[in-house]
């Protein structure tokens, strides 16, 4: 499904976490990572008696039990009312993927995501599809793919190839380099001539404008169109569908159904909430850019931003140099962060390098 957003709607706030790390021993920052993935994993709050069995150096329960109380005095973990164990707060986890957190894709996974894009030449709408699908898949979480918007960007060339009276493929060219194919399927045969006076016509009158203005100047020119071509209404029509489409930000959104499996939204009400957010772009603007979320920097290109008991983890790729994307993941702040970063970090590369773009960096290797 796709939907217009505006990017600012995933802009992320910046504060950063004031936490001495220098005040916690080492094996409070191990018990700590310790409880955290072990919270991710299971869902249930973590004990003296299974920390005993997860450490691999011998320790007491009642020394577990009092680094425990430092690490909750220290605002990184929590206490439930149902159970003696910890859970970590959001604190605890913007400390966790801060310093402690470790990334890591195994090389199977690595050469599946290579393969899936080697397969064959995909367009940047595909790739966008494709990348939000394997995301939801590989995390069992929601996730949503930004493409590079080029709305802004000016058109420079347009180039119609015909295959025969009722089939064509029109390529579009900004003045940053930026290339959209749109595959034509006329309801009528339009001929070679008709095609090639379109395309001299609309090189000569649109180049230079804006992708988001496009549409509105094609209905400027329609007369001229009109006195030129034959078929011009199937042409009109086929043009302004595909600059329509050029001009709307790509968004994907994939996994919706994955959030029913987690028990942070047993509550059918707040899953309905969330549900409505995640299928609505103005929705998600509003969501995502709440005064009191607090984002957090992951490596080079990638944050972490919490809104209340959610989670949104981004990263960034980019495609022709200078245009840029965004991979994103949404769940409840319980999500396994090290997996989820590292798997975006690598798609992220792929993405770059189908592309030939390879500038981002190699934090999830």
């Amino acid at each position: 499904m796709w939907y217009t957003i505006s990017r600012h709607g995933v802009r992320m706030l910046e504060r950063s976490l004031n936490m001495p790390e220098s005040k916690l021993t080492q094996r409070q920052k191990i018990i700590f990572k310790t409880i955290v993935e072990e919270f991710t994993r299971v869902a249930e709050p973590v004990g003296s008696k299974t920390l005993m069995q997860l450490l691999d150096f011998p320790v007491s329960s009642a020394t577990i039990r009092n680094e425990m109380a430092v690490l909750e005095k220290a605002g990184l973990l929590e206490k439930t009312h149902t159970s003696s164990g910890r859970i970590p707060s959001q604190k605890g986890y913007r400390f966790y993927v801060e310093h402690l957190m470790e990334t890591h894709l195994d090389v199977s996974t690595r050469n599946s995501l290579q393969q899936v894009f080697r397969e064959r030449h995909y367009s940047l709408d595909e790739v966008v599809e494709k990348s939000c699908d394997i995301l939801s898949h590989m995390t069992n979480l929601t996730s949503i793919v930004l493409g590079p918007d080029a709305r802004h960007q000016a058109l420079q060339h347009i180039q119609v190839i015909p295959i025969n009276s009722k089939n064509a493929v029109a390529i579009f060219v900004t003045n940053q380099g930026h290339t959209e194919n749109k595959m034509f399927q006329f309801e009528q045969d339009v001929s070679v001539e008709d095609i090639k006076n379109c395309t001299d016509l609309l090189n000569d009158q649109l180049v230079g404008t804006s992708i988001c203005d496009v549409v509105d100047k094609m209905r400027e020119i329609e007369p001229m169109m009109a006195a030129k071509l034959v078929r011009h209404e199937v042409l009109f029509e086929a043009f302004v569908t595909a600059f329509m489409r050029f001009a709307t930000e790509k968004v994907a959104v994939s996994g919706r159904d994955n959030m029913l499996g987690q028990p942070e939204f047993s509550d059918i009400n707040r899953l309905k909430e969330l549900m409505k957010v995640l299928d609505n772009g103005r929705l998600f603007h509003q969501w995502t850019d709440q005064a009191d979320n607090v984002a957090v920097q992951i490596g080079t290109r990638n944050e972490l931003i919490q809104i209340g008991d959610c989670s949104v983890v981004t990263t960034k790729f980019h495609y022709n140099n200078e245009e840029e994307g965004q991979l994103m993941v949404v769940g409840p702040n319980r999500m396994q962060y090290s997996k989820v970063v590292a798997l975006m970090d690598y798609m992220s590369n792929v993405i770059e390098d189908v592309f030939g773009n390879g500038k981002g960096g190699k934090d999830g290797e």
